[in-house]
């Protein structure tokens, strides 16, 4: 044992060797026996091994509480890292542990559950804040729930789970609940600000209105939030459907109004002034429903002036009924004539004085009539614009015609007059002009006679047939070109009579011409005695030329082909005519006999 002890014990049993001789010595100068001595020395080894026992004893006790020290704080690291989740550092402690003492062991495991136990405590509340903002999210979708705070304190603190991968699921769920509650949120706010707008335009109280679906809506509690529950979103939604069928339902009654009042304007003559405090209700007439956001306009107090403006203007309506039938079939004859359609005779103006004077008839009935009649021809006029577009032309190269014969008879034509040159262009344009005419016509003809298929009615104009006029028209021009080839094979025919008369007889002087000539109708004179020719027209309806109308063209065509007739049938003695009656006659069938004055 010597060999195996520490220097401390060396000197310890030195020490006792040293007294154990010095006993000895003692109990040799007392005398004792050698029994004795025995004796005694065994009474103190049994002592020694008593001390020893207890010392054991001790030490035994203090390495089984160190012992179970290291193993108290080995479970409760072992719990706490499973706790936590970080399982991967208790093997290594593990490993540590068959190296080292007991007292290193306690002091390298005291720290690292120190810190184990603050890290739980931190994560304890992590946990406990994802919890209660998941429980208050939870109730405020839910519904609003007063016992919020409540459900929150009572949460528990103690987790068997308290890994990060538990952490980031809490955290993951919570985001998803955030989310949820803004999108809900987003909801609620659209629809409150769409209920707003159409409390606006409907003139109806905002507060009220989303106070009924729930009150935190519009509360004034900086502690109330804005509740977004199932049964909130239901009812906002189901509040804009309300309000937007309302929306829909006065919208239309005010463009049913709007019209009215367009229409009685339009009959009434209404001044500016009139107008202008119900001009937003005509407004209706041409927007959408989405484009009406102005505050108050749909109010119910707008509806009932407008509508009282309506029934005003109806009673008076019903006091000048008479004035506007006769307004009203002025404005048709100006369609028909504009559009040269025969205006119905049946509310023609002395026949409906007749009847509203008799009481056969209600005037109202006779307006609707009469509108009736408007639209109808106004359509008709639609329908015709093609047809009546090519008439405009034909009418337009007419026109050019007859300024041309007007012109040919002047005969300072070529003088060097202010203006002479003007004239020669437009002769020429003319020219162009009148050699398009027979396409002209042909292709207005098979136009017209298109339109009749396929409409299985007569294309009139003024009353006629645009067809029978246009043939009319075509028989006429043929047979003023033959009157025209005629008139000249006549006058060379003249003219070589004239050249042997004076070949027999000699020249005979003639007599001075006069130097006044009958002036052309439709021409004036400009300041060098020239003659500018100008067309004529009539000034009824705007630039229509009176002798281009069908009703005048038909009128004046029959003393036209008499005149044609008698000239054509009448003998000519060419030899018997004077040289200056024969230049007057020349001059006569030099003339275009399609023009005839008036």
């Amino acid at each position: 044992m010597q060999a195996l002890a520490s220097p401390t014990s060396v000197r310890t049993s030195t020490t006792c060797g040293a007294l154990l001789r010095e006993l000895e010595q003692i109990w040799n100068d007392i005398g004792e026996s050698e029994a004795e001595k025995d004796r005694m020395l065994m009474e103190l080894e049994r002592e020694c091994l008593e001390v020893y026992r207890r010392k054991v004893n001790e030490a035994g006790n203090t390495k089984a509480r160190l012992h179970q020290s290291v193993m108290a704080k080995e479970a409760e690291v072992a719990a706490l890292m499973a706790a936590l989740g970080e399982l991967g550092f208790h093997s290594q402690t593990h490993m540590e542990k068959r190296s080292t003492s007991l007292k290193e062991q306690l002091a390298s495991i005291t720290p690292l559950a120190e810190d184990l136990r603050l890290k739980k405590e931190e994560r304890l509340k992590q946990f406990a804040e994802i919890r209660a903002q998941i429980e208050k999210i939870k109730g405020e979708i839910s519904g609003y729930n007063h016992h919020i705070n409540t459900m929150i304190g009572s949460l528990t603190l103690e987790e068997q789970d308290l890994s990060l991968r538990n952490l980031n699921e809490c955290q993951t769920h919570l985001r998803n609940l955030q989310k949820e509650k803004s999108e809900r949120l987003n909801k609620v706010l659209g629809y409150v600000n769409e209920v707003h707008t159409l409390c606006g335009v409907l003139g109806l109280d905002f507060g009220k209105t989303v106070s009924e679906v729930h009150p935190s809506l519009h509360g004034t509690s900086l502690e109330q939030s804005t509740n977004i529950s199932n049964s909130t979103l239901e009812g906002l939604e189901h509040a804009v459907l309300k309000l937007k069928t309302e929306r829909k339902a006065r919208i239309l009654k005010l463009k049913n109004i709007g019209a009215s009042l367009l229409e009685l304007w339009n009959l009434m003559d209404t001044p500016k002034e009139d107008k202008s405090k119900f001009l937003i209700v005509t407004y209706f007439l041409g927007t959408s429903e989405s484009e009406v956001t102005e505050p108050g306009v749909l109010s119910t107090e707008m509806i009932e002036q407008a509508s009282a403006e309506v029934e005003r203007l109806s009673k008076l309506k019903a006091s000048r009924m008479k004035e506007l039938v006769m307004k009203k079939r002025s404005e048709f004859e100006e369609i028909c004539r504009i559009t040269h359609i025969e205006p119905d005779p049946s509310t023609a103006a002395e026949k409906s004085n007749a009847l509203i004077d008799s009481g056969l008839v209600d005037p109202s009935e006779l307006l609707a009539n009469i509108e009736a009649q408007i639209t109808k021809a106004n359509e008709e006029a639609v329908n015709r614009k093609e047809i009546m577009d090519k008439v405009d032309r034909w009418l337009s190269a007419r026109e050019e015609e007859n300024w041309l014969e007007e012109y040919n008879q002047d005969e300072n034509r070529y003088s060097a007059g202010r203006g002479a040159h003007i004239n020669l262009k437009r002769a020429e344009r003319a020219r162009v002009t009148i050699s398009k005419i027979p396409a002209i016509v042909d292709n207005l003809i098979n136009r017209t006679l298109a339109w009749e298929k396929e409409k299985r009615m007569s294309f009139l104009y003024d009353g006629v047939s645009l067809v029978s006029i246009l043939e009319d028209y075509k028989e006429a021009r043929q047979q003023k070109e033959e009157e025209k080839k005629r008139c000249r094979d006549q006058k060379k025919l003249q003219d070589l009579l004239l050249t042997e008369k004076e070949a027999m007889y000699g020249s005979k002087p003639s007599p001075k011409r006069s130097s006044s000539f009958r002036k052309p109708n439709g021409y004036r004179a400009n300041g060098n005695g020239s003659m500018t020719p100008t067309p004529r027209r009539n000034s009824v309806g705007g630039a229509t030329p009176e002798l281009l109308t069908p009703r005048s063209y038909s009128g004046r065509q029959n003393g036209y082909f008499k005149e044609m007739r008698r000239l054509s049938t009448a003998p000519l003695n060419f030899v018997a005519i004077s040289k200056e009656d024969t230049m007057s006659y020349a001059s006569v069938c030099g003339s275009e006999l399609g023009s005839p004055r008036r």
